[in-house]
């Protein structure tokens, strides 16, 4: 299993550089192994994040934001719902993965 993070290292966004940031540290904390994927240096990463957020996780208008995070090619979440999962203790959950696994890889 391999997480993904689709994020945008060229943005001028504040806010989507700060949302971006915790969730590599948060993973990078709990020693989880994951993939930054920079969708603004490949067209066609750019492309496949787009078509693999549910129809019903789009926005009204434009397109999706980052940072979006996957699972394989399961798509997990945008930060909203990172943070959601953060604060309730269920992050391992949202990624798709076993809890029990996780902490104790993190363990000293």
């Amino acid at each position: 299993m391999v997480i993904r993070v689709f994020i945008a290292s060229s943005s001028g966004s504040v806010a989507i550089k700060k949302r971006q940031q915790d969730i590599v540290r948060f993973l990078e904390a709990n020693k989880i192994e994951f993939q930054e994927v920079d969708i603004t240096m490949s067209e066609e990463q750019r492309r496949w994040m787009y078509k693999h957020i549910p129809q019903d996780k789009q926005p009204a208008e434009g397109n999706p934001l980052p940072p979006q995070i996957f699972s394989d090619d399961q798509y997990c979440g945008d930060y909203d719902s990172f943070f959601e999962a953060k604060e309730s203790n269920t992050v391992f959950t949202f990624l798709g993965m076993k809890p029990s696994l996780a902490s104790k890889e993190s363990e000293p």
